[in-house]
């Protein structure tokens, strides 16, 4: 029974929380009422800026319940998979082009598009009041990041980051049990990575390559000050140049740091530093990489520190952690039954729930059975797509938390939620749900396009929270630590590394 809006599930939480979470948990701000509101029944009319790689499976995703009316790629033959589905669909390479003409034909856009001209894009289409869903990292830069928040609230648009995690029950779950206090006070985070699976840490930029027919270079180059073209930054290595993407941290830290990052309230650091780090260089991001951030005190929790592992094809060696736990990622076949459990009750999630059935024993698979060979694609660029998910699957992935009273794992989303050592986890019962739940990831964002809650990455969330990302981007490039002024926003002992707080723009080019 509810009396005076607090139910009991909120006392359960103690003074944790006081003060930190609104009673109704994340979207509990008013709807977005906005103009151009759309019934939850009537379809969107969405376009996409990027129709090839990553943007296909957003395209597809939301393309189940609403109508994609445009698409832009400055590559026709990394879109043509796409473009060819979509064959009625007008296209084009310019997004700016795209807007202006389909303008009264669009109410919402997909921005997947490299890092670096992701704030350019969205801020163009919130401009013209369409809703946005910007692919993780929101953006390359610190300042691009706090002027997206800015726009979206400017603007009155509904909002999301590519952080499926986010979205995730298992993340909540994992919230939940620490702010319970299941693990005590948490003073310190693990969370690492097997990226870069792209190359890193190389001393000298590529050598020119010619143009191909098929691709804009200068379109593509976008903000950036003009080079010669290279097949080595095509069509995702890219992620690994400094002046592009964001390296191991701007792919991954988004999904794998977001449980810490519910879970710890984190807001911003105060310092960050690389503390380790394998192949240097002055254009591309090293091959392995240690970061440490220091953030204080938040309400009635300590000060933690956070450690960021890269290019770990092993799980991490952690002190207190069991020999032969496992940490993070879950893979197939390490306990039987747990990866047959039926998730289809959290559509659009990724990952799965942690359940007792991970307790129980797995099936037997004969030893003479062998894996069926994969069919051989004849496309280079999708003999590309299936050589670097091979790389994705090997290594690990997770984060653990640590605090004084025990141990938290989670996976790349936050799935498996789970103690360390799981045999805490026989018979345990999850705390009760202090959250709301998330009706899946893209089904958030298109139910807050309508007018229903804001998605729980909207831009007030995953700004801020990319804004220290973006800290530790940086952290790689310049030696020592850096100290960090929040409300300032600048780094207060190191000249250099604050230049580049904010991006350059290439002549012809802005944000708006």
């Amino acid at each position: 029974m509810k009396r005076s809006g607090v139910t009991r599930r909120h006392f359960f939480y103690g003074t944790l929380l006081a003060g930190a979470v609104p009673i109704a948990g994340f979207g509990s701000k008013p709807s977005l009422k906005m103009l151009g509101y759309k019934s939850p029944n009537e379809k969107l009319n969405i376009a996409s800026i990027g129709a090839g790689g990553k943007a296909a499976s957003d395209i597809h995703a939301c393309a189940h319940t609403e109508n994609i009316v445009a698409l832009c790629d400055v590559d026709e033959n990394r879109a043509k998979k796409i473009f060819t589905e979509y064959e009625q669909v007008p296209k084009y390479k310019d997004f700016r082009v795209m807007l202006d003409k389909e303008e009264k034909n669009i109410d919402a856009v997909i921005v997947t598009i490299p890092d670096f001209m992701h704030a350019t894009a969205a801020t163009w289409a919130m401009e013209r009041g369409k809703h946005v869903y910007v692919q993780k990292p929101l953006a390359h830069t610190i300042w691009e990041c706090h002027e997206l928040e800015q726009a979206a609230a400017k603007y009155n648009v509904a909002t999301q980051m590519g952080n499926q995690g986010y979205s995730n029950e298992g993340t909540r779950q994992c919230a939940e049990m620490i702010w319970a206090g299941e693990i005590g006070n948490v003073t310190e985070v693990h969370a690492w990575t097997n990226r870069p699976v792209w190359p890193q840490g190389i001393p000298d930029l590529p050598p020119p390559s010619p143009v191909p027919s098929t691709l804009d270079w200068d379109l593509w180059l976008g903000i950036a000050k003009e080079r010669p073209y290279s097949d080595k930054y095509l069509p995702f290595s890219w992620r690994g140049f400094y002046d592009f993407g964001s390296g191991a941290l701007g792919d991954m830290a988004c999904h794998i740091l977001g449980a810490p990052n519910m879970a710890l309230r984190l807001g911003a650091p105060t310092s960050v530093e690389c503390i380790k780090q394998e192949g240097h260089s002055d254009y591309y991001y090293p091959t392995k990489a240690v970061i440490r951030f220091d953030f204080p005190a938040r309400g009635a929790m300590p000060p933690v520190k956070i450690f960021w592992h890269s290019g770990m094809m092993e799980q991490p060696d952690i002190p207190g952690v069991p020999k032969g736990e496992i940490l993070g990622d879950l893979r197939k076949n390490q306990r039987g039954a747990m990866d047959q459990d039926p998730i289809e009750h959290l559509p659009e999630i990724q990952g799965g729930i942690f359940t007792q059935a991970y307790f129980q024993p797995g099936p037997e698979v004969p030893e003479t059975e062998q894996p069926k060979p994969q069919p051989q694609p004849s496309d280079a660029n999708a003999k590309l797509d299936q050589k670097v998910g091979r790389l994705i699957s090997e290594g690990s992935n997770g984060s653990l938390f640590i605090g004084d009273k025990g141990m938290i794992t989670t996976g790349t989303y936050g799935e498996y939620t789970r103690f360390v050592p799981v045999e805490k986890m026989r018979d345990y019962h999850f705390p009760p749900e202090f959250l709301e739940r998330s009706p899946g990831h893209y089904r958030d964002w298109i139910r807050a396009c309508k007018g229903g809650r804001p998605a729980c990455s909207e831009f007030s969330v995953s700004a801020p929270f990319t804004k220290w990302i973006n800290l530790g981007v940086l952290a790689v490039r310049f030696q020592g630590k850096l100290e960090w002024d929040n409300e300032k926003m600048r780094i207060t002992n190191n000249s250099e590394a604050d230049k580049f707080i904010k991006p350059s723009f290439r002549k012809g080019w802005s944000i708006s």
